[in-house]
């Protein structure tokens, strides 16, 4: 698989999204209008929830969620000496953190041999950052962006895609990838339903980040691992 191209021309990435609002009750009504619609779809499926309690979700889809923390890694090296640079952008302000997201990737992908990878990421974590830049009137960046471009020349890898085999009926979450691969749990503090709680009620955004960044060494150690390449060492991980 790795000789297809280069490991250092791959961006692992990693995102954590909330609700816009704390809770249900401080929505706006035109936007309270449109989560109970939305809710009414998600409740019937779900036994003991309301349209209220089931706001906690809204983070999960981008026209009720906004983006916090986009944490991003580079492997560079060989064997042993493999590198992986972590760095993160986050804060409440969505604006600003996408367009210094969108920066950086245009100044790292200087040409067409670049690539994105995420666990997933073509379902929600590549979709759900073009929409938000779109809804923050952000300019998507060329490696971000689909439109007109032919499947072989959309630059993007989905580790979830890589171990299904082309098999289309499972789903396999990267803690039980990292798990079956023996590589350490990215889950030892958080996990994605508790960022909810952390954002906005213990306002506490270093622990998400922190949990964003694990997850993209857990994503990066995954991809070595699915091309029968050794991981990187912990000494050799450096956050910037």
């Amino acid at each position: 698989m790795l000789s297809a191209f280069y490991l250092s021309n791959i961006l692992f990435l990693d995102i954590e999204t909330v609700p816009q609002y704390p809770s249900y009750d401080e929505l706006p009504d035109n936007c309270k209008y449109l989560w109970n619609k939305k809710a009414e779809q998600l409740l019937r499926n779900r036994e003991g929830d309301t349209i209220e309690t089931v706001y906690s979700r809204a983070g999960i889809y981008a026209e009720f969620g906004k983006i916090i923390c986009i944490s991003c890694g580079v492997v560079s090296g060989y064997g042993d000496d493999k590198k992986l640079i972590l760095k993160s952008f986050s804060g409440d302000d969505e604006k600003k953190l996408l367009q210094e997201f969108s920066e950086m990737l245009n100044r790292w992908a200087t040409d067409d041999n670049m690539l994105l990878c995420a666990h997933k990421g073509k379902k929600f974590d590549f979709p759900y950052i073009c929409r938000r830049m779109i809804i923050n009137g952000l300019l998507i960046p060329s490696l971000l962006n689909m439109v007109g471009k032919k499947p072989w020349e959309i630059k993007h890898l989905d580790t979830m895609e890589l171990w299904k085999f082309g098999d289309y009926k499972s789903f396999t979450s990267l803690e039980l990838l990292a798990h079956i691969l023996n590589i350490p749990t990215p889950k030892d503090d958080i996990d994605g339903s508790q960022v909810f709680g952390v954002y906005w009620k213990d306002k506490d955004i270093s622990r998400i980040v922190e949990y964003c960044q694990k997850d993209v060494r857990t994503l990066a150690q995954v991809f070595l691992r699915l091309n029968v390449e050794s991981p990187v060492k912990e000494e050799n991980i450096e956050i910037k």
